[in-house]
């Protein structure tokens, strides 16, 4: 069997987690780019960091929170397009609800930081390197440089607290990022900052040249299988209650003879 779609040129910690979880689900979204329908998460999260990139472009006097409310009404157009509002089924009523969680977001958010007092090295900053032979590309919400001169990681998150354990899924992208840092700036970031911005919390950790090792490694071994199931003509499925609960190709994969759990 043969592929017939060209592999993507990099591989992005997202797509990264789609093929850890199911090889399948990476062909589907990253080979086929067969589309999934938006979800409120999706669409509110998006929603939400185009405002807080808009904000972020402003010179540091200028991010006050009335300028950040500024950025809601383009980001109506920007984000809810046609094809999600028919996604989301969306009405006057949803659109209400995701105005006004994102009002209280905008007003939670600047009760965990002064965005006047940031100091970043860039906004939505767009990482491409190769490591180990596997091409990586990261989109980085933050990168600061804090008061010691040393580069933190920042990512906002509109989802919910992970659990007290902070289990290894919950910085799996971001420490990815610190691999793409090292790489591309030569320097690596002391740290990581998850800005829960529903929820006001910021969950931290250490960047540590044994993660950072981890991460790269197990994005080159990924990439490596990937070419491999390439040049097979296929991608195994992976069926599980996790992996499948809110997958997009559920339905797909059904069809084609996987047993997906109910």
């Amino acid at each position: 069997m043969t592929i017939e779609q060209p592999l993507p040129r990099a591989l992005s910690p997202s797509r990264l987690q789609d093929f850890q979880a199911c090889p399948r689900r990476y062909q589907y979204a990253s080979i086929e780019r067969i589309p999934q329908p938006a979800s409120y998460a999706t669409a509110k999260g998006r929603f939400v960091h185009y405002v807080f990139e808009h904000l972020y472009q402003l010179d540091a006097p200028e991010r006050v929170i009335e300028r950040a409310r500024e950025f809601v009404t383009p980001a109506i157009d920007e984000i809810l397009t046609e094809q999600v509002r028919l996604d989301l089924e969306m009405d006057d009523a949803m659109l209400a609800r995701l105005l006004s969680e994102t009002e209280a977001i905008i007003v939670t958010y600047f009760e965990m930081e002064d965005p006047r007092d940031v100091h970043h090295e860039g906004v939505e900053l767009r990482l491409n390197v190769t490591i180990d032979g596997a091409p990586l590309l990261g989109i980085l919400d933050r990168l600061d440089r804090d008061v010691d001169g040393d580069l933190v990681i920042v990512d906002y998150k509109t989802g919910a607290l992970p659990n007290r354990n902070f289990d290894a899924k919950t910085f799996a992208n971001t420490e990815l990022y610190a691999a793409l840092c090292e790489e591309k700036l030569g320097e690596r970031p002391t740290k990581i900052r998850l800005l829960y911005v529903a929820h006001g919390q910021a969950v931290e950790r250490p960047v540590t040249e044994v993660v950072v090792r981890a991460r790269s490694t197990a994005a080159a071994t990924a990439w490596g299988r990937i070419n491999e199931f390439y040049q097979d003509g296929a991608f195994p499925a992976t069926p599980s209650i996790n992996t499948c609960r809110f997958c997009a190709y559920r339905d797909r994969c059904r069809d084609s003879g996987v047993a997906v759990p109910l």
